[in-house]
């Protein structure tokens, strides 16, 4: 692979293609700057874009394959696509006419262009999912919310082997049951699975302390081997059946417990028989819930494809062992003029860019270069990878079953956004915006008593929360006197604020940026929430001022007497305060932002504070010493397990007064400001 793209090597030493095609340009800029310093500086003229410079580019391109990434005025990333050969593909983009409006506005808008070419044209494709899920240019087809996918793992380096859900690499030694859809799925099958099977989910750590047997034991959920209650030899014969159970012999482990059910009940030995029994109604309860069950597809996974309106929605279905493990609804951010053979050959693309690919992958619709994608998937995996339209007969039902759930959760995201767009229009009156806001910022500050000092910030635009957005801040300051809000509030916006004008310059025009990012949020809020009256919106409102921002409207949100929802005042700029009536639909959103805001604050507090705690173990807490602490251990095994225990549980605990596990309770219960 053969990267040619801009350096700062000398002319005529290492020079790289990119830099060739814009060195007219960079000395064009010099001799700018110089007459400017002169004071005999001309008008400055705008900088190229557009066809003269893709047709500069052009001329020292290779017929080879590669990757080419288009860039505006500010250096961002405007799209970035792959060609079996980078000099005849990029020619095209030097005629303007014949192209669709979407192609037209991204070669007006290209200011510079950078290659990478490769070895072959699937290595180019690979690469180009790649660098599409990290740098996010507008004008591709974009992958939204993608996360990492959970599996079951059943450890293989204990001697009770642990039944547990897992994220990430897959570094651990074990058998590993995946992908599921989502966690509530895993955690509905571990549920279940541990009433079939008895198979402990505890940490090692807590395994290895267990003096005597745990809730879960006494309620039937596990065999207990960590206090021996049943022999290793015996347990190892119920995570044999676990294995085979995820690994698709469902069937055969079911008829296996009937019999065993019915030699019980023929032997008058009930009570094991009900425990078989018990055992049987886990199992199919874990399959009631999967739906769908293939008979004739031992492992698939289906994408299924719905456009409305310049909306899309891919549905996609996993199927292992042939059993369906789920489903996951996907609403990747397009343009309107985008067929759907190009959006599902750059949606799969990155959907495996970081996941395995299974050998069989059914589609809705052909995707672009379909033999090129399989190739590409089958280079990667280390397998033949299989991507079929199938016509008739069971695969084709589970792609019309993937395709009635991709046009449903569809309509159920445009009905949402156009409510959501209602209330953005009600919060556009209130506080006398120009515009419906795309981008909502609410921030807020969480601490005890000042310690562990967090604050957060959470985003809102037209299709609700966008979580991926959310950030946490530490307050890091050791200026700030513990508990003054003003002080961690100010260091919050700075911190935001700076580096969002070192990052992205100032703001533009609402109407500019909304074009530039394809219908998307920016990076800049059109309206800023603070939870706090007319001193705290005054404190913020300064900061903005010293960092010469004017343009972004800021509103305080001052909470009502005896903290009553509904009664809340709120704070703008040189205007008076005001309240909202009661039952109005604007106020309602409001409090669910603030509500949010607050939520997300404190639980980045608490996840701070029970990291000091980890650390520090339970001696912060008064009255706790090094024997107290071990007899709680080993009475809960783990410290969330003491944070979750009431006051009677920790009275319970040898050692503990009922003062004491009262001041524990109160440690990890006071609640935040």
């Amino acid at each position: 692979m053969t990267v040619l793209a801009k350096t700062t090597a000398p002319k005529g030493h290492g020079r790289t293609m990119a830099d060739k095609v814009s060195d007219k340009t960079d000395e064009s800029a010099e001799l700018r700057d110089a007459a400017v310093e002169s004071g005999n500086a001309a008008p400055v003229a705008a900088p190229r874009v557009g066809v003269d410079v893709i047709a500069d580019a052009v001329k020292l391109l290779p017929n080879g394959p590669g990757v080419y990434r288009m860039l505006s005025t500010s250096g961002d990333v405007l799209y970035v696509g792959k060609a079996r050969s980078l000099k005849k593909r990029v020619t095209n983009y030097t005629r303007v006419a014949g192209q669709n409006n979407r192609i037209a506005r991204m070669i007006q808008s290209t200011a510079a262009m950078e290659f990478v070419t490769t070895s072959t044209e699937t290595e180019a494709l690979l690469l180009e999912a790649n660098l599409i899920k990290q740098l996010k240019p507008r004008f591709n087809v974009l992958l939204r919310d993608d996360k990492s996918f959970p599996y079951i793992l059943l450890t293989g380096d204990h001697d009770a082997p642990q039944l547990v859900k897992h994220r990430g690499a897959r570094s651990r030694k074990g058998q590993y049951f995946g992908p599921f859809a989502s966690a509530q799925a895993v955690g509905r099958t571990i549920n279940a699975m541990q009433k079939a099977f008895l198979v402990r989910t505890c940490s090692d750590s807590v395994y290895e302390t267990r003096t005597r047997p745990c809730l879960l034991h006494q309620i039937k959920r596990c065999s207990a081997p960590c206090t021996g209650e049943i022999s290793l030899e015996d347990y190892g014969e119920l995570v044999r059946d676990a294995s085979a159970f995820l690994s698709g012999k469902s069937r055969a482990i079911k008829d296996e417990l009937a019999n065993e059910m019915q030699a019980a009940a023929e032997e008058m030995e009930f009570e094991r028989a009900a425990v078989y029994r018990d055992r049987l109604a886990a199992l199919s309860h874990v399959q009631s819930h999967q739906g769908i069950n293939p008979q004739t597809v031992e492992e698939a996974d289906v994408f299924a494809l719905h456009q409305d309106g310049g909306h899309a929605c891919v549905q996609v279905f996993f199927f292992r062992t042939g059993q369906n493990w789920g489903n996951r609804a996907y609403f990747p951010r397009i343009d309107k003029q985008v067929e759907a053979g190009e959006l599902l050959a750059s949606f799969i693309g990155q959907f495996y860019d970081d996941k395995p690919t299974p050998r069989l992958v059914l589609v809705s619709d052909e995707p672009d270069e379909i033999e090129l994608l399989s190739l590409a998937l089958s280079e990667r995996a280390g397998h033949k990878i299989e991507i079929a339209i199938p016509k008739r007969g069971e695969k084709r039902d589970l792609v019309d079953h993937a395709l009635q759930n991709a046009r449903e959760a569809l309509g159920r995201k445009l009905a949402d956004s156009s409510s959501q767009a209602v209330l953005l229009d009600g919060v556009a009156r209130v506080f006398g915006l120009d515009e419906r806001p795309r981008r909502i910022e609410v921030y807020d500050n969480s601490h005890i008593m000042g310690t562990n000092a967090v604050g957060g910030m959470i985003v809102a635009g037209p299709e609700g929360f966008v979580k991926g957005q959310y950030r946490k801040f530490n307050i890091r300051s050791t200026d700030i006197t513990p508990g003054d809000d003003f002080g961690m509030m100010r260091e919050v916006l700075t911190r935001r604020f700076s580096r969002l004008l070192k990052e992205h310059g100032a703001r533009v025009a609402l109407e500019a940026e909304a074009e530039a990012n394809g219908g998307d949020i920016g990076p800049w809020p059109d309206l800023v929430l603070i939870d706090g009256g007319a001193g705290q919106l005054s404190a913020a409102k300064s900061i903005l001022d010293e960092l010469g921002i004017d343009d972004v409207p800021m509103v305080g949100i001052a909470k009502g007497p005896d903290r009553d929802a509904g009664r809340e005042k709120f704070f703008i700029p040189g205007k008076p305060d005001f309240m909202l009536p009661l039952r109005d639909p604007v106020l309602y959103y409001i409090q669910r932002l603030r509500d949010e805001a607050h939520r997300f604050a404190i639980g980045s507090h608490r996840a701070r504070r029970s990291k000091d705690i980890g650390k520090a173990g339970l001696e912060e807490i008064p009255g706790v010493g090094p024997t107290r602490k071990r007899s709680l251990l080993n009475h809960f095994g783990t410290l969330k397990a003491i944070e979750r225990a009431g006051v009677n549980d920790l009275a319970a605990v040898e050692g503990i007064s009922e003062a004491t596990a009262k001041a524990i309770y109160d440690f990890f219960h006071e609640t935040a400001g």
